[in-house]
């Protein structure tokens, strides 16, 4: 199972920035992470992909991802 929750250290504690509804008790693990490695230009280069693939969804400008793996079987 994931769970995914984002925290921040607060007076040396972590303090998670949102409401969880893990049984108490329940351990946790807890990885640092060192962001997502995307610089300004990059995300701005993400972020205009995402909106065109959006635009060509809601245009119904898309495949399905069984003809997508047919296409790719067909290649050899």
């Amino acid at each position: 199972m994931q769970f995914i929750v984002r925290a921040r250290v607060r007076g040396g504690r972590l303090v998670l920035d949102e409401p969880t509804d893990l049984p108490e008790g329940t351990e946790v693990e807890l990885a640092l992470t060192d962001g997502d490695g995307l610089d300004d230009q990059d995300r701005v280069r993400l972020h205009a992909a995402l909106a065109r693939a959006a635009a060509q969804l809601h245009a119904g400008e898309w495949v399905s991802g069984a003809e997508v793996i047919d296409r790719l079987r067909a290649r050899g």
